[in-house]
């Protein structure tokens, strides 16, 4: 209550349902007296007409703080949305519906909102008529029809920034003021308390500043190409350089060439007039030597004819001496063979020798061997009957046989056993996986959508053991809704800042939890602790078989599962217990389910009903939504089925393990039973070695002495084969006598022959060396004949070959002198030919060294100087353009600094006012806070922001403000106690704060109440408008305040009714009586 004796302005604004409006007006409200004190552009009328929750309502604001207070969904924000529309505000400004037409009551097809501005001089009044159907708008200014933008224009010009969160802050924005960066928080607080120019100098500074880094580029630029222009101009002034020295070194190399012709063609010329005169000598020497050889060319013949007889003798001869030595050769061959065979036979002989020696031995070895069988055979006789052992012995296997084909038959059956459990538990196990998919699926999609709560998560698994009691991962994760159709149902009705919340059964636990995961790892999420008291087996309010007949058939609850302290938290903040979910038949009866009692909240098939009943008429209101599809909770899993597919798996592996261990006791039965038959069967065989042993020793016996027995039937003659050796060598000696006397008839033959060729060989001799002695006579002047004849052929080819190249290098010569056939060679040709080399080898070195420093010269051509020359005009103008481009640049740094000083001190100078209001209003808190201008860089325009920093405790450190550090409480209060420090300083006409103190706690509401009142109510600040649904008590209040009540019902009274002298006199009355 205000203290006593204090004037108060009081206002009611009302609203009821019904065809009558209500009007409300201040107890103060239009008298002269008070225009001086409204600000220019403040509010000094509201009238709304079908706008939202009004029929008709009029609103008369003070000129300093005006409080508007009514219960929840009476209008109070209905007030805020009228005074954004009207003066031209979007509507996402207000973040309701985003058609204007929305904001007209609902059925009624058009609505209006008109508003009266204080302005020096007179009033602006501004009127906006809304039409539903074609969802448009007609304005009215002053009572004259004109455009939105007319009305824009206007409102811009008495300073009123509704899309400023520092001036206009409706209820569903209050969040985003702490959302804010700094930049943003320093552009709206320019707008807002700047001077008119201090925002324009930001926003030219920004601009100049983009235009400076593309003046700063563009000169670093070019400035980069003029030098690299430069740098590849004097690399390319080097290959100039070289170019002209190649020139004059290819010029050389044209006149060598053009002289070379010439030199070739007078040095043909003197070879050929000396290759002439050499031709006549040589004629003359051959025609002597020729008269010199006739004489002995004669003598030569006549030994040729004396020759010839003797040389056809001698072949003769020759033919018949190679006769007699090919059968001498023959006769020869003939002995060579009969001594062979001589010795073939002896080797017969031999052989049989050798053989008949290894019969006798095999005989005596068959009859040692005979001896030792009949010894062995002796001893077996001795030995007694195995006979019965080894029929035990078989007896004995036989049964050890059966109970391993037992063993073998029992493993079969296990084998098949185990592999109906291994298929069996696989399946099972496939389900499982495809559950445990789904639950990672729900994981990947909060991992998507929900970054920090996912890495929160990840940190949870790896330190679960840091916490004492149970501590659930986000709700989405942990619960599962049994039928997926369902999911839209809980996620439309539970929060979704709840359904990505670990749940702690533990308030230490949680609190170490944010220490751990907000505080130092910087996270944002959300925690909460479970009720101590568990509600999760609370009962609904009605059994829902009473609520069949509307067509419900479930509560919330039912429709999920969940760990008991997050069914617990549900059923205490949703209640989830006792909302129905009802069907097409529901949304078909709704106005009779309303009427129940109990029914707060339901379900229809696609709706959300909220049923509201007043507390003083008993009547009822509804709202509706509609129901979202399911995001995350539509992947479900049977918990249930879940369950029982685990204890499935664990019932198959315990069988497999006594499946396992039957069959390794049944492998170490069968491994004795192998054992012993192995032992067995080696006893069997030794007994049957034994019985054998005795009939196999006589079988060798007998066969042994039947070898022996042949053996000695087929013993070799050695004396008779002897005697035929024998006369087999005589018969061939005496066909060799007959051989040796043919060969010695031959030899004498071949005697008498060699020696008469001998007779003749030795005349030949002599003819032949008188011949040869006049031949090397001969041959020594032929020789020289020969070569002078060859001398004097070359030397008339040379000369014909050296006329043809004369005639074709003078022709050559003058070709490439560009020459007539009849032309002399040109003076100038000539003097510059004298300054060459003469010779041809002089000429071939001089040009093969100017072309090999020609050659060195590569990769250059015409177009290097072109491009040289043409580089150089470039870069003067680089340089030229560069001058130009750096003196613009040094005038826009000067416009910017000048700027920048205009700026840049006021501004430091306004946040510097704003911070000592802000840290007043903060220390009077016993709190801390403080207002910094923050910039990373004083160049970069477009990152300076306004930083708030603040501390609630004392043990902690200042953290700067922002959505996910501060609980809601405390952003509520620093955006309240930012908005009081611009109060003073605003030149904006009016400020409209919306349920702002919603999140505080009771303390803190209290103080800022006081500031805000203490702020607001000075003369010099201008209107502002505080909504609240509620107000603590024994509160401070002031006389500059004006409190406007806003009341909503069907009994409200006529507007035409509405007496507020009648009332306070009434009230006045009742007083004593109290």
């Amino acid at each position: 209550m205000s203290p006593p004796g204090k004037k108060q302005r009081l206002g009611q604004v009302s609203s009821n349902n019904s065809q009558h409006a209500p009007m409300s007006s201040p107890s103060t409200a239009g008298e002269d007296g008070e225009d001086g004190r409204y600000v220019e552009g403040s509010i000094r009328r509201i009238t709304m007409k079908n706008f939202l929750t009004y029929d008709s309502s009029v609103v008369y604001p003070g000129p300093n703080l005006n409080m508007i207070v009514g219960a929840n969904g009476t209008g109070k924000s209905s007030i805020v949305c009228a005074i954004c529309l009207c003066l031209a505000g979007k509507t996402n400004i207000l973040g309701r519906g985003d058609k204007v037409g929305l904001y007209v009551k609902r059925g009624c097809q058009k609505g209006y909102v008109e508003i009266e501005l204080y302005k020096n001089g007179g009033y602006v009044v501004i009127k906006r008529e809304i039409h539903v159907e074609n969802n448009q708008s007609l304005w009215m200014l002053n009572n004259k029809l004109c455009n939105q933008k007319m009305v824009e224009e206007e409102v811009k010009s008495l300073c009123i920034q509704v899309n400023n969160l520092c001036q206009f802050l409706p209820q569903e924005k209050v969040g985003e003021f702490a959302k804010m960066s700094k930049i943003e928080l320093l552009e709206a607080t320019e707008k807002s308390v700047g001077p008119p120019e201090m925002y324009e100098y930001h926003r030219e500074l920004k601009n100049f500043r983009n235009k400076e880094r593309d003046l700063e580029n563009v000169v670093k630029e070019k400035a980069s190409f003029l030098e690299k222009a430069k740098q590849r101009n004097e690399r390319n002034k080097h290959d100039v350089n070289r170019y002209y020295e190649k020139k004059r070194h290819l010029d050389v190399i044209e006149l060598l060439e053009k002289k070379k012709p010439w030199v070739e063609y007078e040095t043909i010329r003197k070879e050929r007039e000396g290759v002439n005169k050499e031709r006549e000598a040589a004629k003359k020497e051959l025609s002597s030597l020729r008269q010199a050889q006739t004489p002995m060319l004669r003598k030569i013949q006549q030994i040729d004819q004396q020759l010839k007889p003797t040389e056809a003798q001698m072949k003769a001869k020759t033919v018949a001496i190679k006769d007699a030595s090919v059968k001498c050769k023959q006769k020869q061959d003939q002995l060579d063979r009969k001594h062979k065979e001589i010795d073939d036979i002896k080797q017969k002989f031999r052989l049989k020798q050798t053989e008949e020696e290894d019969h006798q031995k095999r005989i005596v070895n068959t009859r040692r061997a005979i001896e030792d069988l009949n010894t062995e055979l002796a001893k077996v006789r001795d030995q007694p009957d195995v006979t019965p052992r080894i029929n035990a012995v078989n007896l004995e296997l036989r049964r050890i046989q059966e109970e391993r084909a037992k063993i073998e038959g029992e493993k079969g059956d296990l084998r098949m056993e185990e592999n109906k459990f291994i298929a069996e538990s696989r399946a099972l196990e496939r389900k499982l996986n495809d559950m445990n998919n789904l639950m990672n699926a729900k994981e990947e999609k909060l991992r998507g959508r929900y970054r920090d709560t996912h890495a929160a998560l990840q940190w949870l698994r790896k330190n679960r053991d840091l916490f004492q009691g149970n501590v659930h991962e986000p709700m989405m994760l942990v619960m599962n809704v049994k039928d997926h159709q369902l999911a839209k149902y809980v996620e439309t009705h539970i929060s979704i800042h709840d359904l990505r919340a670990f749940i702690f059964q533990r308030k230490d636990d949680m609190e170490k939890f944010m220490t751990e995961v907000r505080d130092k790892l910087n996270l944002r999420i959300n925690s909460i602790s479970a009720p101590e008291e568990s509600w999760s087996r609370k009962k609904p309010s009605r059994n829902i078989e009473s609520l069949r007949r509307f067509g419900f058939y479930s509560y919330l609850r039912e429709m999920f599962d969940a760990p008991e302290e997050v069914m617990s938290y549900l059923c205490y903040q949703y209640k989830v217990h006792d909302v129905p979910v009802g069907n097409e038949q529901t949304k078909a009866m709704i106005k009779t389910v309303i009427e129940e009692p109990y029914l707060k909240v339901l379900y229809t098939s696609d709706d959300r009903y909220t049923v509201k009943r007043s507390f003083y008429s008993n009547k009822i209101s509804t709202s509706n939504s509609a129901v979202h599809t399911s995001q995350y909770l539509g992947i479900t899993v049977d918990a249930e089925e879940k369950r029982q597919l685990e204890e499935q798996i664990k019932e198959c592996d315990s069988k497999l393990r006594a499946i396992g261990e039957r069959r390794k006791a049944l492998q170490n039965e069968a491994a004795v039973l192998e054992r012993r038959d192995n032992e067995l069967l080696a006893e069997k065989k030794s007994l049957s070695e034994l019985k054998v042993k005795k009939r196999q020793l006589e079988q060798k016996i007998a066969t042994k002495q039947d070898s022996l027995r042949q053996m000695e039937q087929s013993v070799i003659d050695l004396k008779k084969i002897e005697e035929e050796t024998k006369e087999k060598i005589a018969a061939v000696n005496l066909q060799k006598v007959t051989i040796v006397s043919a060969f010695m008839a031959q030899m004498k033959l071949r005697a008498k022959l060699t020696m008469e060729k001998a007779y003749l060989a030795l005349e030949t001799v002599g003819l032949t060396a008188e011949k040869t002695k006049l031949e090397n006579d001969c041959r020594e002047g032929a020789s020289e004949l020969k070569t002078l004849e060859q001398r004097c052929s070359r030397l008339d080819q040379r000369k014909a070959e050296l006329t043809t190249q004369c005639h074709s290098l003078m022709k050559r010569a003058k070709t490439i002198c560009r020459m007539q056939p009849d032309e002399q060679i040109p003076a100038d040709l000539r003097n510059a030919f004298s300054k060459l080399p003469n010779t041809l080898d002089e000429v071939d070195t001089m040009l093969n060294e100017e072309r090999s420093r020609a050659e060195c010269f590569t990769g250059l051509s015409e177009n290097v100087v072109e491009e040289y020359q043409k580089r150089e005009q470039e870069i003067k103008q680089l340089e030229k353009d560069l001058e130009e481009q750096t003196a613009a640049l040094k005038a826009y740094r000067q416009n910017i600094s000048e700027v920048k000083e205009r700026w840049l001190n006021p501004l430091k100078q306004l946040v510097e006012q704003i911070n000592e209001k802000f840290s007043h209003f903060f220390r009077s808190m016993q709190c801390a806070g403080e207002v910094d201008l923050h910039s990373e860089n004083e160049e970069e325009y477009d990152k300076y922001g306004i930083r708030i920093r603040v501390k609630f405790h004392s043990s902690t450190q200042l953290h700067e403000l922002t959505a996910h550090h501060q609980s809601g409480g405390e952003r509520s209060v620093s955006t309240m106690l930012y908005l009081m420090a611009l109060q003073e300083l605003n030149r904006c006409p009016f400020r409209v704060v919306d349920e702002i103190n919603q999140g505080m706690d009771p303390i803190n509401e209290r103080r800022v109440f006081d500031i805000v009142v203490r702020t607001a109510c000075k003369t010099t600040t201008s209107q502002y408008f505080f909504i609240t649904p509620k107000l603590l008590q024994n509160l401070q209040y002031a006389e500059e305040m004006t409190v406007l009540c806003v009341h909503n019902g069907p009994h409200m009274s006529p507007p035409e009714e509405w007496d507020m002298a009648a009332f306070l006199r009434r009230r006045q009355r009742r007083k004593p009586r109290a």
